[in-house]
């Protein structure tokens, strides 16, 4: 009888990760990293406006002036840039926006940049 109550018990505890897995695979609602990775750019900047989003985590690119470092992870629906570092070169007649990334949404191609108070900045397109 014993037997047959820690198979019960551990069936139960199978099904209920089983289920857990399920719901979180097939829920759709947020990102996934194949959605973010890559290279992002302004179409037609130049200088050029870019971010690359490593596989790893790892971000860098260039406002058009300066160079931009730091980390991204995904939030849910956005993707998130927390603190970027950057150089700190002045450049006369380019828009250093890029510079002022705090998140960002990604809708197919393109990645809209919200700076950190969520207000959208501007947008990049996946470099092909």
């Amino acid at each position: 009888m014993r037997h047959s109550r820690t198979s019960a018990g551990l069936s139960v505890v199978v099904l209920a990760l089983l289920a857990g897995c399920a719901s979180s695979a097939g829920s759709g609602s947020g990102l996934s990293a194949e959605d973010v990775t890559g290279e992002w750019v302004e179409a037609g900047s130049e200088p050029r406006v870019y971010l690359e989003l490593a596989d790893d985590g790892a971000l860098s690119g260039s406002d058009g002036c300066n160079q931009l470092t730091g980390a991204w992870e995904i939030d849910g629906s956005e993707v998130d840039f927390g603190d970027l570092g950057s150089t700190m070169m002045a450049c006369e007649d380019v828009d250093t926006w890029l510079s002022g990334a705090g998140s960002a949404t990604v809708s197919g191609d393109e990645l809209t940049v919200l700076d950190a108070d969520g207000t959208e900045i501007g947008t990049l397109e996946r470099s092909t």
